[in-house]
């Protein structure tokens, strides 16, 4: 429902001569255009032509007068240079990450045999090849030593019992939004999209947030089982809180190249300040309604498992209520010169009929309380629906469904633990799968609720995707992705042991350093450089898949100097 905008205006041609007016223009290749010639006198429409052009084309529209009595006019669209297959980039990337993985593995094999094992370690280091010799002849080995010691057996059996499937989730959401926040390449799909519908650019924020809700669950369990006081946790979550909302707002938002921090235009909301805002209220609820484990007692139920389920319906009331609140403020807060309940991106969208209302309740509240210099001032909605009004993906009125989001991974934890019950053979088939049943049921319905709200279409639902607004149906989409994504690699990698987790696996075990350092070297070399041809998707996707490989090399450095940035 885009209103037309003028392309090019085609001079008369040159009667005498014979010579054609000519005009050019570039044109979008992401979606079909529709191109509308009409007349300069008299405004009347001569042809109306559909077309998706491809990547790099050349085309030529020739309008040809047929009859000048009647005034037909004909319209053919020829080819004169075929697109370009702007996909083999990727498919070349794809050979070459493929290739280099497979050398790592057959090193790996190698390395399992004894003589070219010994070989390496001694040409690396001649003092481990004593070790080994000594290991030979019966000095006690690692297992024996762990054995042996309760300390290091205690720590074993600690970092044994750390999932290694959340650190790869959230390595792997990670390592994405590095990606695409680096340009992945100029290709569309790797860029957020414009208003409604998703990319796989918008797939990794709602990720990130889900696998929090997730490490909250266990994290605030874990250290009330070691008898840390609730006070003790409260201030460790207000000031977890409080440095990601700092970090947000003066390491990561401000742009240092372009001059010294000003307060003046100053972006406010941003990833790590709705991350920080999210923790507090998911933590702080979570904490709240927890008891530790000497104070809980056992609930008499017909299904047992249910006592780790039915001490949640305060948080589920909570996030009901807030559910409440965004979709009141959503559909009934009026916005000047806006409809009731708009969901669009403004613009030239809906014919051009609401052009500063992009975002509706959510940009006008952010705007309100926030002011306009103090908010994203280039979305993503600007590319194609060319709004001029500033509107910021991470509002106030989006956190709410965030939290939402990192609520439902929340819920994560007691599936998997009636799984790994259910493993070890501690319960009975019924009482484990009862719990894990109600949770994979709860997901489930997420994505029934999706396809409602959607209709199962892009721009036709009662409440679209759409990861500007953060909207509901956004979220159930995604926490639904993220659970199926989640099991199936805690599957491979905690029950199977199929995958360690590598490499997606080191950067989760450094998540904010990787974070904060992609955003702040992000405009310096080795990140990035200068290119012979800023049109071209192979030089785009090299700088871009070489800077996300060096923060895999250094987060795996890192793991192995055993040097984590917590907060």
């Amino acid at each position: 429902q885009c209103s037309y905008q003028f392309l090019a205006f085609v001079p008369p041609s040159n009667g005498s001569l014979r010579k054609p007016g000519t005009a050019a223009v570039m044109v979008d290749t992401q979606h079909p255009l529709t191109l509308l010639l009409n007349s300069s006198v008299g405004d009347r429409e001569f042809c109306k032509i559909q077309y998706h052009f491809g990547e790099f084309g050349n085309y030529s529209l020739v309008v040809k007068t047929l009859s000048t009595s009647t005034k037909t006019v004909s319209c053919d669209l020829v080819i004169n240079e075929g697109p370009i297959n702007s996909y083999l980039p990727i498919l070349f990337a794809f050979l070459v990450y493929m290739g280099i993985l497979a050398i790592l593995i057959v090193g790996h094999l190698f390395m399992k045999i004894d003589p070219v094992r010994n070989w390496v370690y001694k040409k690396l280091n001649p003092r481990e090849t004593d070790r080994l010799i000594n290991s030979e002849l019966g000095s006690p080995n690692t297992t024996d030593s762990v054995s042996s010691d309760p300390t290091r057996r205690l720590s074993s059996t600690t970092s044994r019992q750390r999932l290694r499937s959340l650190d790869t989730f959230r390595g792997l959401s990670l390592i994405i939004m590095v990606f695409v926040n680096y340009g992945g390449g100029k290709y569309w799909f790797f860029k957020h999209e414009s208003w409604n519908g998703l990319t796989v650019a918008d797939l990794v924020f709602p990720w990130f947030v889900f696998i929090m809700g997730t490490s909250i669950s266990l994290s605030l369990s874990s250290m009330l089982k070691w008898g840390i006081s609730k006070r003790k946790v409260l201030r460790k979550i207000l000031w977890r809180s409080f440095l990601l909302i700092l970090l947000g707002i003066i390491v990561v938002n401000p742009n240092y190249c372009l001059g010294p921090l000003s307060w003046d235009n100053l972006r406010i909301p941003g990833v790590l300040q709705r991350l920080g805002f999210t923790y507090l209220v998911v933590a702080a609820l979570e904490l709240l309604f927890t008891r530790a484990e000497a104070e809980s007692g056992t609930l008499e139920t017909p299904c047992p498992a249910l006592q780790d389920i039915l001490p949640y319906w305060p948080q589920w009331i909570f996030i009901l209520m807030l559910e409440v609140i965004w979709l009141c403020l959503t559909f009934l807060l009026p916005v000047p010169g806006c409809p009731r309940g708009y969901l669009g991106p403004g613009g030239i969208g809906d014919f051009g009929n609401y052009p500063n209302c992009t975002g509706g309740a959510a940009g006008y509240i952010d705007r309100l309380l926030l002011g306009e210099k103090h908010i994203y001032q280039h979305p993503s909605s600007s590319v194609i629906y060319q709004t001029t009004m500033p509107y910021d993906p991470e509002g106030i009125l989006g956190t709410i469904n965030t939290i939402f989001m990192a609520f439902l991974g929340l819920q994560v934890p007691l599936f998997f633990l009636a799984t790994c019950i259910f493993m070890q053979h501690k319960l009975s088939i019924s009482e484990t799968s009862c719990s894990g049943y109600i949770n994979f049921s709860n997901f489930l319905f997420q994505g029934i609720v999706s396809a409602i709200l959607t209709k199962c279409s892009k721009e036709e639902g009662f409440i679209p995707i759409n990861k500007n607004l953060w909207s509901i149906s956004y979220v159930t989409t995604m926490s639904c992705f993220a659970f199926i994504l989640l099991t199936l690699i805690y599957y491979l990698v905690d029950v199977k042991r199929l995958w360690s987790g590598a490499p997606f696996f080191y950067p989760g075990m450094n998540s904010i350093l990787v974070y904060i350092g992609h955003e702040v070297f992000e405009n310096y070399f080795p990140f990035k450089w200068k290119m012979q041809d800023s049109q071209s998707h192979a030089e785009h996707l090299t700088q871009n898949l070489t800077a996300t490989t060096l923060w895999v090399i250094i987060s795996y450095l890192l793991y192995r100097r055993r040097i984590f940035w917590k907060i």
